[in-house]
C-alpha cells in the first residue's frame, strides 16, 4: 500500500492535477477544497504528508500548519503559495517542512515529497 497523501486546496483544478499525479506515481491520494475540510480528514484518517495552500478559506494553510505541528508533529508539511515572501516567511515560522512557490515542476515536487517521507520516517502506511 503507498504512503497516504492529504492534499489542502481550494484551486480544484490544481487540487486534481496533484492528485492525478502523485496517484500515477503510486501514492493514496485524498484532497480537501478548504482548511475546515482537512481538518476533518486529518482527524478521522491517517496520513504520511500532508499538502496545504497557505491562502485558503475558512481555515488557512497557516491555521492548517499550527494543528499539525501541535496535533500531529510526526506528519512532514509542504505549504505551497501563488503569493510571496511574506507568506513564505510566514509558512516558515510556523515550521512548514518544505515551501513551494506556484507554478512549481512537478518532478522536483515529487522529488521533495519523498524526501520529506524519508526524513520524516513515517511507516503509518
Amino acid at each position: 500500500m503507498g504512503k497516504r497523501i492529504l492534499i489542502i486546496e481550494d484551486d480544484l483544478d490544481l487540487a486534481g492535477t496533484l492528485a492525478d499525479f502523485f496517484t500515477l506515481k503510486g501514492f493514496e491520494v485524498e484532497t480537501a477544497e478548504d482548511g475546515l475540510e482537512g481538518l476533518k480528514l486529518l482527524k478521522n484518517s491517517q496520513f504520511d504528508l500532508v499538502i496545504t495552500d497557505i491562502t485558503m478559506p475558512y481555515v488557512s494553510g497557516i491555521g492548517i500548519l499550527t494543528v499539525l505541528k501541535r496535533d500531529y508533529p510526526e506528519i512532514p508539511v509542504i505549504a505551497i503559495t501563488a503569493y510571496g515572501e511574506d507568506v513564505k516567511s510566514l509558512a516558515q515560522e510556523k515550521e512548514a517542512d518544505a515551501i513551494l512557490s506556484k507554478p512549481f515542476d512537478h518532478e522536483e515536487f515529487l522529488r521533495i515529497v519523498k524526501e520529506m517521507l524519508r526524513k520524516g520516517g513515517s511507516d503509518a502506511s
